[in-house]
């Protein structure tokens, strides 16, 4: 099993994160650090790293090199972006870095940025062939990425970053009407210039990554909800809501920024500019909302890494569907039984599609059945003991790169209630949801204890099913072999869908060789 330490060296902050790669090209982050070390404090009108940067620099960056080797990571990765990178003495600093900690640090340019962020973006947001377009705002640059599913299609690498635009426009807080004024008119002929650049104009969604971006999410999630945001990534915030911040941002003082809820104390200053930059990008790509995404650069060095040093992840070509790919991993993780996990997700939708009149869900909703039906046994692994509140916890613990924390929490709770209790207000999961999101959960946990029963014996006796609606409702089963425990069984966990439907359900048994 491989360990590296990736090192990113950017113009606000040094991060490093301690990694595993697993024999199946997966990876696990063990640790992260990070320093907000302004490197890039004064650097770009000078071209020159300040001396106190330097030594910042160099504190930082030795304690993390010790700090790794001496958790057993000898392999490092470092990349530094455009403060070194367009900064005079930026070799010099680097020289002193390999003199120091014997680290050889690899700045790479603009294009090589974007390359490595798309990467960290496309394998932790599902995108479908359409084109999206991804922004990552930086201290230094802001980095645009255009790019589907399948492939990188155009970058931009813009001297746009947050702490560039504070030095050289906003002199004093709140700025004024002059200075506002040249911020925006540069922001928009750079961000005009690049979407003009582009072959591709309409995009499919706009993707924001680093952390000025969820900082600015985090704060506007807790001015809308008066709640924390529970994981940034695929949050999504509005232009109005993106405006008004930038409004509030605008017209207050340092002090006066310090105070707004969820604000991180080291952005005051920055935070107002990245605002700028991504409301422009808002209205000039013509996208009322903007999606977060927490894995950028140092997720991309890790990709990179493992597409450099193993075959192509096999678990790619047997899975296209990012989603269901990290579904299915999760569940093999925690040893899941897979025939039998498969063979009820199969049962589960079959249900759904013939109940659809009934229940009136989308596509989203068949998805989020499928995964739980998918991990549904993984609480096993704990304990076979209440192992469906085993799953609850797995699954929400665990980081399933491409769904929401909504979603998990959806997947999870369907999946926890596939056996004994139904959903119930006092079940502190299920309590915590809106109404909407509790019938939805009623209506798949519904569906998934008739398919789990359905398959009580693990052998796939029941081959396959068919739903006939009335004032009863009848599950036509057809069966290889004795399935007597199955309808047993299945008519046992009925009990949900005859409440949540109002309607009775009854079991028929056709053996497999009498259907013509």
């Amino acid at each position: 099993m491989a360990k590296i330490a990736v090192i990113d060296i950017g113009t606000n902050s040094i991060h490093m994160v301690l990694v595993e790669i697993h024999p199946d090209a997966g990876y696990k982050i063990l640790d992260r650090f990070k320093d907000m070390t302004r490197l890039g404090n004064g650097a770009f009108a000078t071209h020159r790293l300040s001396d106190e940067a330097i030594a910042r620099g160099l504190d930082v960056i030795r304690n993390l090199v010790t700090l790794a080797k001496n958790k057993g990571y000898d392999r490092i990765i470092a990349v530094a972006t455009s403060a070194v990178r367009e900064a005079k003495n930026g070799g010099d600093f680097i020289d002193l870095v390999a003199e120091q900690t014997g680290l050889t640090v690899r700045v790479i340019s603009g294009t090589e940025e974007a390359r490595l962020i798309f990467l960290g973006v496309k394998n932790n947001v599902p995108m479908t062939e359409q084109p999206t377009l991804s922004v990552d705002v930086g201290g230094g640059s802001v980095e645009l990425m255009v790019g589907n599913r399948d492939q990188l299609l155009h970058t931009k690498s813009l001297k746009l970053g947050a702490i560039r635009l504070a030095d050289e426009f906003l002199k004093r807080t709140p700025p004024s009407v002059g200075m506002l004024r040249s911020l925006e008119d540069l922001v928009t002929a750079q961000l005009q210039g690049a979407l003009d650049s582009f072959k591709t104009k309409r995009f499919d969604s706009l993707i924001a990554t680093s952390g000025m971006a969820g900082n600015l999410a985090e704060v506007i999630h807790l001015r809308r909800t008066k709640r924390p945001l529970p994981q940034i990534n695929l949050a999504t915030i509005s232009l109005k809501d993106v405006k008004e911040i930038e409004q509030d941002l605008r017209q207050s003082t340092i002090k006066a920024r310090l105070a707004i809820p969820g604000l991180d104390p080291k952005r005051a200053d920055t935070l107002f500019p990245a605002t700028v930059v991504l409301r422009r990008l808002m209205e000039l790509s013509g996208r009322d909302e903007l999606i977060l995404c927490d894995k950028a650069i140092r997720e991309g060095i890790i990709y990179d890494f493992i597409q450099r040093h193993r075959e192509r992840l096999k678990a790619e070509a047997e899975i296209p569907d990012l989603r269901r790919r990290n579904v299915m991993a999760l569940a093999r993780r925690c040893q899941a039984p897979e025939a039998h996990s498969l063979h009820v997700a199969g049962l589960a939708l079959r249900l759904f599609d013939q109940t659809t009149r009934l229940h009136r869900l989308g596509p989203t909703e068949r998805n989020w059945l499928e995964y739980a039906a998918i991990l549904h046994d993984v609480g096993y692994l704990i304990n076979e003991r209440q192992h469906h509140k085993h799953a609850y916890y797995l699954i929400t613990n665990s980081d399933v790169g491409g769904l929401s924390g909504e979603e998990i929490q959806m997947v999870a709770n369907v999946a926890r209630y596939h056996r004994r209790a139904i959903p119930q207000l006092k079940h502190e999961g299920f309590g915590a949801l809106s109404p909407k999101y509790k019938r939805i959960v009623r209506i798949l946990s519904a569906l998934l204890r008739i398919a789990d029963g359905l398959d009580r014996t693990h052998f796939s006796v029941v081959r396959t099913l068919d739903v006939r609606l009335g004032a009863t409702v009848t599950i036509t089963v057809h069966v290889t072999g004795d399935a007597e425990l199955e309808t047993w069984a299945a008519a046992g966990r009925a009990d949900l869908f005859e409440r949540v439907f109002r309607r009775r359900v009854k079991f028929s048994v056709i053996p497999q060789d009498e259907i013509a």
